[in-house]
């Protein structure tokens, strides 16, 4: 998906540096070339030879290398790339952007380059809720950079909260959906995918048969057209779609959280077989065989995700898409389910016993939105995914 593709890293200087000499193999792997540059401060946390061997070419690390100055190289070096990427981007480093500051290698590449900047935010949690950090995250972006993360999580510090780097491949996708042009370039689509596990102890839970293969192949055909798409899965059976943004879960109040977060979106698939039901009170021991007979197990009612997300006043997708599952009166079920739920269009099929479309590779759905019925023939689920995915661009692109 990168084949072809020059990045030019910059290496922040915080602890999250040891995070890009991953990035750095990731990036390789999907066939892009590197040119990494280092700070002296990154220094300080990964070595230039190690970022070297990596990446498989000369480390930049000083604005005033005779050599490459005498042909103005700092200049050359700064727009050569598709895209500058700032890995780790420390507060220090976002501060100088965005005050125009050039007084290193890093800073006057930053300040001379026509190319697409993207950065990874990394830093401690007060750190990054700071006003002036905020104030910089601001006028970055309004200069057009685009950030990717923080995420939140446990600090080096011993600190919890947002200002982790995301994690290598969350760049990668962001990267790769940055560099893939297509119609829905500049829209992000949110997906949802695969079961939700309910625990009921420590080795038992609550699932369906939902192999997640139909949202991984959606998600796919929207990347392939240029969209930026978050892709929040449950334990599915099948690897998540290159180029997206990947938030794995298990319970449904899990996806619940990570829709949430994901928001806002252009439009929000709702392809996930979310379990209707967890137990009240999930056991923390296994629960075991006794005289007593078979144990009563109690139920609660999980999160409706697509009726609240299809509810909501602020952050709405312009765009919500659910899918129906049915066994009996498809049609008639799906129809009703759309009008329940308030989204917008309702992707039906039949999944009963005798179909083989639970689980299996090939997909036979109905569109259903306010307009009428678009029944479609039984196809592979890539190319059900395809057509969704035009049809999407239509509503997105087209109709806007």
């Amino acid at each position: 998906m990168l084949a072809g593709k020059h990045i030019l890293l910059i290496v922040g200087g915080g602890i999250a540096a040891f995070k890009s000499l991953d990035l750095i193999r990731r990036l390789r792997e999907r066939g892009a070339t590197v040119t990494p540059v280092v700070t002296e401060a990154a220094e300080q946390f990964v070595t230039p030879l190690s970022v070297s061997a990596l990446a498989g070419t000369r480390v930049y690390r000083d604005l005033f290398d005779l050599t490459d100055e005498a042909e103005m190289g700092h200049i050359q070096l700064s727009r050569v790339a598709d895209l500058v990427v700032v890995a780790p981007a420390t507060a220090n480093l976002m501060a100088r952007m965005a005050g125009g500051l050039a007084d290193d290698l890093a800073t006057t590449l930053l300040l001379a380059t026509d190319t697409p900047v993207m950065i990874a935010p990394a830093m401690n949690v007060r750190m990054w809720e700071h006003a002036a950090t905020r104030r910089n995250v601001a006028q970055l972006r309004a200069d057009g950079v685009s950030v990717v993360g923080p995420e939140e999580g446990d600090m080096a510090c011993g600190e919890y909260g947002p200002g982790r780097m995301a994690e290598p491949l969350d760049i990668v996708a962001a990267i790769a959906g940055h560099l893939t042009e297509g119609p829905l370039t500049g829209k992000h689509i949110l997906v949802t995918s695969g079961p939700t596990h309910e625990p009921i102890d420590p080795v038992r839970y609550i699932a369906n048969r939902s192999s997640g293969a139909q949202g991984t192949a959606i998600a796919q055909a929207l990347v392939m057209r240029g969209a930026s798409v978050t892709f929040v899965t449950g334990p599915a059976d099948v690897p998540p779609p290159e180029g997206a943004r990947v938030i794995r879960v298990t319970t449904a109040l899990e996806m619940q959280k990570a829709v949430a977060s994901a928001l806002p979106a252009d439009a929000a698939i709702f392809a996930a077989a979310v379990a209707d039901w967890r137990m009240a009170q999930a056991s923390d021991t296994k629960l075991k065989k006794s005289s007593g007979g078979v144990p009563v197990l109690e139920f609660a009612e999980n999160p409706d995700i697509l009726r609240e997300t299809s509810a909501l006043e602020k952050n709405r997708p312009g765009l919500v898409i659910g899918f129906a599952a049915e066994t009996d009166d498809v049609l008639k079920n799906a129809a009703a389910k759309r009008l329940r739920k308030g989204c917008d269009w309702i992707v039906a099929n039949d999944v009963s016993p005798g179909t083989g479309i639970m689980g299996g590779q090939e997909n036979a759905v109905t569109v259903i939105d306010e307009a009428g019925v678009e029944s479609w023939p039984r196809m592979d689920k890539n190319a059900v995914a395809g057509r969704l995915a035009d049809r999407i661009v239509s509503a997105l692109v087209a109709g806007s």
